[in-house]
């Protein structure tokens, strides 16, 4: 498996189409975390984070399989893609809204394995990091959900725009009104980060 570490997406899904799940393997845990945690961060329930998680792999291997996957170096975002229609697809089915916050009010920039270098600025960024997901949960879904696949997953807007489904002028139009009405709830709570 670890010949396969410099290998990039496009080289291992072909090795994996003709046979050796050691690419798969190498591809999972590259993509795993930004995977993981955008699904987290729509449903925030761990555990129907991992059966989503589980849910978007096995619909990705099938469609590896079926030789389905056309965009050539563009894996990340198409798995993204898959796992936000997977979660909307739930949201759908069981008629609620997503927000960012975990159902035991963990901190969502838990999930992104943030360290501190000392216990001072390990408090101050914990408390930077509840008002910022304060401050995302009031904003609308639409633009909550741009910020985080920009910020969070890194994603850029041409990918974002495929995952949202919707165009690029819209996700950034999306990002603008999520970022200035985040600055006018820093302004009115007087909030510095």
């Amino acid at each position: 498996m670890n010949t396969f570490i410099q290998s990039t997406d496009t080289a291992l899904i072909k090795r994996f189409q003709e046979g050796n799940n050691d690419a798969l393997e190498t591809l999972i845990r590259r993509h795993e975390e930004k995977i993981f945690s955008s699904i987290f961060f729509l449903v925030k329930d761990e555990y129907l984070a991992e059966d989503l998680f589980q849910d978007v792999f096995i619909k990705i291997i099938d469609k590896l399989r079926k030789k389905q996957y056309n965009e050539e170096g563009k894996f990340l975002p198409w798995a993204l893609r898959i796992s936000h229609n997977l979660c909307i697809d739930y949201f759908r089915k069981i008629k609620r809204t997503p927000t960012i916050t975990t159902s035991d009010n963990r901190d969502i920039f838990e999930v992104i394995n943030v360290v501190a270098d000392s216990p001072e600025v390990e408090l101050m960024r914990k408390q930077s990091h509840q008002l910022v997901t304060t401050m995302l949960q009031s904003l609308p879904e639409e633009q909550r959900e741009v910020i985080v696949l920009r910020f969070i997953a890194g994603l850029n807007f041409k990918d974002i725009s495929k995952v949202t489904n919707c165009s690029i002028n819209t996700a950034l139009g999306r990002m603008r009104y999520g970022l200035i009405n985040l600055r006018k709830l820093m302004i009115e709570k007087e909030i510095a980060l």
